[in-house]
């Protein structure tokens, strides 16, 4: 493809930068699953109800603080805003194991929610504003890898590092290098490519020009209000909402899922629990690929959600009695619901104009960490009252079987036409 020519070191500067950022982030919202699973609910004498609530407390934090961070990503300085948060979140993170009552855990949990809300979007923008629409499926992907990646390597070294010293130390070490990666952070990136020292005045240019003519095809839209009054864009707010009760059922418990089906340690718990993630990581790279030389999204994120809720329903029919059967069902469904981040991130700057599109965008990741709090609190009380994850399969499949339909009544933009052809044959 032409765009491909242009500065093709962007990958290689930028990439690490982002998967690194957005992996630090994931590794400290996502082990509070590890300590679930080790003992913090008998340390801090927190109930199985009470758990669920402060393992989702994270995603109320993060609903409320989306599109201010991502309005001051878009207008200020996405540098600025991601440096402070580095810092912050990696300090919240770190003193999570020095917690000595369940309010105190209850605050961190809300405040690390809150520095850590404006990340997803403020990359989606900082991506958008570095390459183009044939390469932005595959840039989303290298972002969000940072979750499915992170998890794959934090489930193995969180499950050591509780087996060796505990889950206070495990919080108090895991939230140091987001504070050291602060540093590089603040002198390795530039907001925009005209700031960049390592391109060319001739790549920056190029870059510019291909940007620019992308938003000649997209149809104005004059502010937030309008483009949040989008059809497409409240489909898509309800449909990732109903995408995230599955995901975030699924990450937050999986380890107490697998510790509930057969008498694991938490070396071993770690260790399974990893295989999913490996399984997406995969997965991803595939369809963010598929869907940038197709130029078609859609056809990348409902077939595969299909997926996901089908092997929850059939991980329900199973059963836990047949534990591996059950477990392979597990590791699909993992898989499948991870695959389609990239195509789906990439819709909205395809349909919105560069002014709205990180706002809309964080309108949409808002309601994901909406669903995201009612996934984990609800899957969390649901193992909890009937002593079984079986009801909460059967929880994640039907909210997954709801955004395959939103997905599916999403028009896609008609401004797309042009560019699209244009693409096909390139």
């Amino acid at each position: 493809m032409k765009t491909q020519t242009i500065a093709p070191k962007r990958w290689w500067f930028i990439m690490p930068i982002v998967f690194i950022t957005y992996s630090l982030a994931y590794l400290d919202r996502a082990n509070f699953s590890f300590a679930s699973a080790a003992g913090i609910n008998d340390d801090l004498g927190i109930t199985k109800g009470m758990s669920s609530l402060l393992g989702a407390l994270f995603f109320l934090g993060y609903f409320f603080f989306q599109i201010p961070g991502a309005i001051y990503a878009e207008r200020r300085s996405v540098k600025k805003l991601i440096f402070w948060c580095l810092i912050l979140w990696g300090a919240c993170a770190s003193l999570t194991g020095v917690v000595s009552n369940i309010p105190m855990l209850a605050a961190i949990r809300f405040t690390l929610g809150v520095v850590e809300a404006a990340v997803m979007p403020a990359m989606l923008i900082y991506i958008s504003n570095w390459f183009t629409k044939s390469e932005r499926s595959r840039a989303n992907t290298f972002l969000i890898l940072g979750n499915p990646v992170t998890v794959l390597w934090m489930s193995v070294v969180s499950g050591y590092l509780i087996e060796s010293f505990g889950w206070r130390e495990m919080f108090i070490i895991e939230g140091f290098p987001a504070v050291i990666w602060a540093i590089a952070w603040w002198f390795m990136v530039q907001d925009k490519p005209a700031q960049a020292r390592w391109m060319s005045e001739a790549e920056k240019a190029a870059l510019q020009a291909e940007l620019q003519k992308e938003q000649e095809n997209i149809k104005a839209v004059r502010n937030y209000g309008e483009a949040f009054r989008n059809r497409n864009v409240i489909i898509l707010c309800m449909q990732y909402f109903a995408w995230s009760i599955g995901v975030y059922g699924f990450v937050l418990w999986l380890p107490s899922i697998l510790r509930n089906g057969t008498q694991m340690g938490m070396v071993e718990a770690g260790w399974l629990s990893a295989v999913p993630y490996l399984a997406a990581t995969i997965a991803m790279v595939v369809v963010s690929w598929a869907s940038d030389k197709t130029q078609n999204r859609k056809l990348f994120v409902w077939p595969l959600l299909l997926i996901g809720a089908l092997a929850f329903l059939g991980s329900y029919m199973v059963g836990s009695n047949n534990f591996w059967m059950s477990y392979t069902l597990l590791v699909i469904a993992g898989a499948a619901m991870y695959a389609p981040y990239g195509p789906f991130f990439a819709i909205i700057p395809e349909m919105l104009p560069r002014n709205v599109s990180g706002g809309a965008m964080a309108l949409i990741n808002s309601m994901g960490a909406l669903g995201s709090f009612i996934g984990s609190w609800i899957v969390g009380y649901l193992n909890g009252a009937t002593g079984s994850p079986a009801a909460s399969y059967i929880f994640m499949g039907s909210a997954l079987l709801i955004s395959v339909w939103l997905t599916l009544i999403v028009k896609p933009a008609q401004n797309k036409t042009p560019p699209l052809h244009g693409a096909k044959h390139a």
